[in-house]
């Protein structure tokens, strides 16, 4: 028995298969950052933080200690992994369907629970999350900001200036546009003179190879950010990566929980550009 009590729960193997199916369905097209940072995901439960190959002096050996001169004391600089927990519920009648044969059960909440964990981890990643120690791409931009407007139209223009800018700045591509929701649907919803597709454009000017891996849908983020997606760049260390845990039961409901532990750090802040909305 691990931590996440799993073997608790009253619902049966087929049912839990189903489940972690539907969370992993519902969870991989909403993490953004994943797709456009270096990813570790090496670690499990008992990852407590993330290297920094850094020390900070102390002032000197425990009171009492050897007071000899020469004597160096640092201590090891380190960034702590958060843990994460988003509760949700399911119908034990739903569960009960399912041994019966069923497909199609409802897993509302376990759906709404994939996206706001997904968000928590995109917005960590973007925006920062100072309580746990991040810092996020929008906050550290070297380049000037380039506000993207509402106008698509403008979009290929804004996104090329931020691409030169990297370049100039000696950061290789490809890039990739990582967007909000509002920003992404204007993108797929226009067409500019002669029938070309905005995002066959903007994918062009990003050097990708894909639409898909060079505009990347991003709820959780405000506004967007071009950053290039070479490697090396940015770190998202995990420990523990996405898993469903026990909470407790009664006659009518199973509380579950989705659980992450992550931390994330910028390595080049000259790697992204933030375009404002």
């Amino acid at each position: 028995m691990n931590h996440l009590l799993r073997e608790l729960a009253p619902i049966p193997d087929a049912a839990w298969k189903l489940i972690d199916d539907e969370a992993r369905e519902r969870l991989v097209p909403l993490l953004a950052a994943r797709r456009v940072v270096d990813f570790d995901g090496g670690g499990r439960w008992n990852r407590s933080a993330s290297n920094l190959g850094r020390t900070t002096a102390l002032g000197g050996p425990p009171p009492g200690g050897p007071t000899a001169s020469g004597i160096r004391v640092r201590q090891r600089r380190v960034l702590p992994l958060v843990e994460v927990r988003v509760p949700f519920t399911l119908d034990r009648a739903e569960l009960d369907d399912v041994e019966r044969g069923a497909v199609d059960p409802v897993l509302d909440d376990l759906a709404a629970a994939a996206r706001r964990a997904a968000e928590i981890e995109t917005r960590a990643v973007f925006h920062g999350w100072p309580e746990a120690g991040i810092t996020g791409i929008t906050e550290v931009p070297t380049h000037s900001r380039r506000p993207l407007g509402e106008d698509a139209g403008t979009y290929p223009r804004v996104v090329a200036q931020a691409v030169e800018a990297l370049r100039v700045s000696g950061i290789e591509g490809p890039y990739a546009l990582v967007i909000g929701p509002a920003g992404y649907t204007r993108i797929v919803e226009t067409t500019e003179h002669g029938g070309y597709p905005m995002l066959s454009h903007l994918t062009k000017i990003l050097g990708g190879g894909s639409a898909d891996g060079s505009v990347v849908w991003a709820p959780g983020l405000d506004g967007a950010v071009v950053v290039s997606s070479r490697g090396g760049d940015f770190q998202l260390k995990v420990g523990q990566d996405f898993s469903i845990g026990y909470s407790h039961h009664d006659a009518d409901t199973v509380s579950l929980y989705l659980e992450e532990s992550f931390t994330f750090r910028i390595v080049e802040p000259d790697a992204a550009v933030v375009l404002p909305a």
